[in-house]
């Protein structure tokens, strides 16, 4: 659908996002089940918050941590609409803000200001459901009996949803952790040897509340079991092969990975998910897949509360990448939410269900867990000039370690690999806790990471498309997960702590020319990682070299014989990390991807030198 671009300017001020991952676990020694750590404000919080209405300390920690990482998120709502770190929603499937306040006799400002408050305020709506439930109108006896009323809690639209995450809450208790809360305070869930009683949750069902959304059922026959079927029907009228001569169409009927009808019949793998966010709700987003006149379409959506809706069958070729070569290759899937609005959170809710989706399809197709195979649309090139730039979402605020954390958890292993000394994968902290690197809320705290154009904060940013406003803006700048060879690091002279490293980069330095071009050049460019953020990472080293006298190896947006295709160039003997190779549809010419810039680009094996 159609998303923001780097030209668009974004005047908003960005509260900084309070993240909840699990990445950053680190397992409880103790064997009980009280805090090891010194009592303070918010560990008092959850001792008497269990104390006065019954819910075990345990489940309070672990709810809070799920869902907020421990923070209140300075207020701000989620994506959601829920508040705190036991995420107190105000949506069209309930209301647990408003019950919190009447259950405490408070304001609802103060159950999304103070997190104490809002502990006090979800242990009370866990009662109330736990109470709800039960036929003889009495509290739950153990831990394992409180899955039903943690299902119930989730408000979510369906009953599937529901349980996922009763499962993941679970899943935590099971496993334990330390980390710090928004006070600073150490917070320790020792492991719980817990099996849930699922048959506490026997009585929760959809929400009263959902609607299906217009074209949409439940039931039917979907790929991904629970799925929502929102499948365009007919075909007849959205089928580019189906169609009428020039009418409109959103997607191209396909039998992938046997086949993609084009080009030559080829055989259509599928490689890649396509992660990308909605620019609004799930109703937005079917508003538009459902119009034929929209050309764009995607296989599935992820909603807030983590309900998955099926738009497209897998086998088919959503017009969805802006390059219809990674259109061809990949699954799309669309999320709920704003690239921009860091302050409104993806909630837990929302990344179980979609990391529960992506575990499916990679086990499905064989497809490896890292960013060269689970790609931004944001890291998805241009095929070729005359349609960049490309998209950026899910923007700075998407994050990739708590994501990859719960796909893992699903039975994926990470990809097995020789990790390499001069590569570089950044792995930020504020993946994994809420606060930046000066403990406060500040616009630096995101996942994106820039470049200078010398070994110093002080020198300069490198040339961007935009003109700086622009939080989104993808020019100068890297993602989490994403591997690039170095030749050289220094410490900043600035004094800001960070590390600089020097990389090959395509920068878009023709953008404010008179007349204007957004061909990409490889320089050298300075990285600035602030500490514990950088990792060796894995890949391959390649060298490039032009075939050409005099010439220089040239770039690609998609892995095709066609210099229509060609988005860039690197000086000889520049160096790139590569994830994986690709035979050209239809031939036998064989290409390398790279990490060209912030986006992944293709150079031909006859330009490639293979150095480690």
């Amino acid at each position: 659908m159609q998303k923001r671009t780097l030209f668009l300017r974004s005047g908003i001020l960005l509260l900084i996002v309070a993240v909840l991952s699990l990445a950053l676990i680190v397992p409880a020694r103790a064997a009980n089940t009280r805090s090891t750590s010194t009592v303070g404000s918010i560990n008092s919080t959850f001792i008497q918050a269990s104390q006065k209405f019954g819910v075990p300390e345990s489940l309070l920690k672990a709810l809070c941590y799920m869902e907020g990482r421990l923070s209140n998120h300075g207020g701000s709502p989620s994506i959601d609409n829920g508040f705190g770190c036991m995420h107190l929603v105000k949506n069209s499937n309930g209301d647990t803000l408003d019950q919190a306040a009447r259950d405490l006799g408070v304001s609802t400002h103060q159950l999304q200001i103070n997190i104490s408050t809002n502990i006090r305020g979800g242990a009370a709506v866990l009662r109330d459901e736990a109470l709800r439930l039960s036929s003889t109108h009495q509290m739950p006896r153990t831990l394992a009996d409180w899955y039903g009323a943690i299902a119930a809690y989730s408000m979510a639209s369906t009953r599937s949803t529901a349980l996922m995450y009763a499962d993941a809450l679970y899943q935590l208790l099971n496993q334990g952790y330390s980390a710090q809360a928004e006070d600073g305070e150490m917070i320790t869930l020792a492991p719980q040897s817990v099996h849930p009683n699922k048959a506490t949750a026997a009585s929760v069902s959809n929400s009263p509340n959902f609607k299906l959304p217009a074209g949409c059922k439940i039931g039917g026959a979907v790929d991904y079991p629970g799925a929502i079927n929102c499948i365009l029907t007919p075909a007849s009228e959205f089928d580019c092969h189906l169609v009428p001569p020039g009418a409109p169409c959103t997607y191209q009927g396909a039998n992938r990975p046997v086949s993609c009808r084009l080009p030559h019949n080829a055989v259509c793998d599928i490689d890649q998910v396509v992660i990308h966010d909605i620019e609004g709700t799930v109703q937005d987003a079917l508003n538009v897949f459902q119009n034929p006149a929209s050309f764009v379409s995607v296989h599935y959506i992820v909603g807030t509360d983590g309900t998955v809706y099926q738009v497209l069958r897998e086998k088919e070729i959503a017009f969805q990448a802006g390059n219809f070569w990674y259109n061809q290759h990949s699954v799309g899937i669309e999320h709920a939410g704003f690239d921009a609005t860091g302050f409104q959170w993806y909630n837990a809710a929302e990344y179980l269900g979609s990391a529960k989706l992506v575990a499916y399809l990679l086990k499905k197709y064989n497809i490896p867990l890292d960013r060269a195979h689970i790609v931004a649309h944001g890291t998805t090139p241009s095929p070729f000039l005359a349609v960049s730039p490309n998209h950026v979402d899910p923007g700075p605020y998407w994050l990739w370690d708590y994501y990859f954390g719960l796909i893992h958890q699903q039975g994926v292993p990470y990809p097995k690999g020789n990790f390499h000394t001069g590569i570089i994968t950044l792995h930020p902290k504020t993946d994994q806790r809420p606060f930046g690197r000066n403990g406060t809320e500040t616009p630096a705290n995101f996942n994106f990471f820039y470049l200078y154009n010398g070994p110093s904060t002080k020198s300069g940013l490198i040339p961007r498309q935009g003109d700086g406003t622009d939080i989104t803006d993808v020019t100068d700048n890297v993602e989490p997960g994403m591997s690039y060879y170095y030749l050289n690091k220094v410490k900043d002279p600035a004094g800001t702590g960070d590390t600089m490293y020097e990389i090959w980069y395509g920068e878009e330095d023709m953008a404010h020319n008179p007349t204007p071009s957004l061909f990409a050049h490889a320089k050298l460019a300075w990285l600035a990682v602030p500490p514990g953020d950088a990792f060796e990472g894995q890949g391959t080293i390649v060298q490039l070299n032009s075939t050409k006298d005099g010439g220089k190896p040239a770039v690609f947006g998609r892995p095709t014989t066609n210099s229509l295709y060609e988005i860039g160039s690197a000086p000889n003997g520049s160096i790139f990390v590569s994830a994986f190779t690709y035979t050209e549809d239809g031939t036998n010419n064989l290409w390398y991807e790279i990490n060209y810039n912030h986006r992944q680009a293709w150079v031909h094996a006859s330009e490639v030198t293979v150095i480690s």
